[in-house]
């Protein structure tokens, strides 16, 4: 019980947090794409196709920060002082950015609006590389002396730490032109594709850029990737990026090769599994990245020296707390999925949120 309660709430965490990123990364990728759509149709498109999902994406956020605080109070004691520059700036500005998502409908000249437009914006993108840096500085290690955090006020900010926050900046980026892609037609669209080319180049070249400095590291990750029998379990995540880089960018072409079917759904509802590719492909990227950095710090919660075991509570509230989220978790994926189902299709021009 001792060890195995600890695994499966780090599997829990870790599969919360992935959700968040990718759930809300793709409408946080239509903030930092504001400037690349100037005009108000646009913009409302973009919002509008995210308008019934956003919110709720982010309770795998709460979901994720909760549990690393009721079970791995150690972590959480740890890794929240080391962050919280980076980590309330992250909160300031999806809190920021929440309230412009709403009061740009409710804006009474373009003058307003556009102010609103500049906040949705600017809190994307801050919140974006703040969670980068937070997870560049997690991933350099956390300085602990006596079970507390022994670092600097401003260890977090370090070169690694600026480019890892440039990467998920891309990332999201990438995301919010994919989603784009699937739910929007035209112009739009069009656009997107265009972007997703160069964003998808770019994060790909920000990938290969940090698993070549990563192994250098630490002596554990170079031993993660470069020694048996950890390389062999390893292997398949360079092997599935490749072949994941070439069904997106042929995912891409695809749909523009496509674009001429878009008549024939003149609903707007019906799924367009071609045009969703891309977004799969990409979030397949995620995947395998998020994969690849599981490989490099296991078994550590807090690198470079605090287990998953070090970190946890006592099995007995570990097991009180997995009875509420075996009711709770099954609750949110049930809510998500329907909600995304019923707001499936294509999001036309004066349609969708008021």
């Amino acid at each position: 019980m001792e060890f195995y309660l600890p695994l499966i709430w780090a599997v829990l965490i870790a599969t919360a947090v992935f959700l968040y990123v990718v759930m809300d990364g793709f409408d946080l990728g239509l903030g930092i794409l504001f400037p690349w759509f100037p005009q108000k149709h646009e913009r409302d498109v973009m919002v509008n196709s995210a308008a019934p999902v956003w919110d709720g994406n982010e309770t795998w956020l709460v979901l994720g920060g909760a549990g690393l605080y009721a079970v791995f109070p150690l972590a959480y004691a740890t890794i929240f002082p080391a962050l919280y520059m980076p980590l309330i700036l992250m909160l300031l500005a999806l809190i920021f950015r929440g309230v412009a998502f709403e009061m740009r409908f409710k804006a009474l000249t373009d003058a307003h609006r556009r102010w609103w437009d500049r906040s949705f914006c600017w809190g994307s993108y801050l919140a974006g590389f703040c969670q980068g840096i937070a997870l560049g500085a997690l991933v350099q290690g956390i300085r602990v002396e006596n079970r507390a955090y022994a670092g600097g006020w401003w260890d977090w900010l370090t070169p690694f730490s600026l480019l890892t926050g440039a990467a998920l900046l891309t990332g999201y980026a990438l995301l919010g032109a994919c989603w784009l892609i699937w739910r929007s037609e035209g112009p739009i669209a069009a656009r997107a594709r265009r972007l997703a080319k160069r964003l998808g180049g770019a994060l790909l070249g920000f990938i290969v850029v940090i698993s070549l400095i990563m192994p250098f590291m630490g002596t554990a990750f170079a031993t993660r990737w470069f020694t048996l029998p950890w390389m062999a379990a390893a292997a398949p995540v360079p092997l599935l990026l490749g072949l994941f880089t070439w069904r997106f960018f042929r995912a891409i072409d695809i749909t523009e090769r496509r674009e001429a079917m878009a008549d024939q759904d003149p609903d707007g509802r019906a799924f367009r599994w071609h045009d969703g590719a891309p977004f799969l492909y990409a979030l397949g990227w995620f995947f395998l990245s998020y994969t690849g950095l599981g490989i490099s710090l296991w078994p550590n919660m807090v690198p470079p020296g605090i287990s998953i075991w070090d970190a946890a509570a006592s099995p007995r509230s570990q097991l009180f707390l997995l009875y509420g989220a075996a009711v709770l978790i099954p609750v949110i994926l049930a809510y998500t999925a329907y909600v995304y189902w019923i707001f499936r299709g294509k999001v036309r021009v004066g349609e969708g949120y008021h």
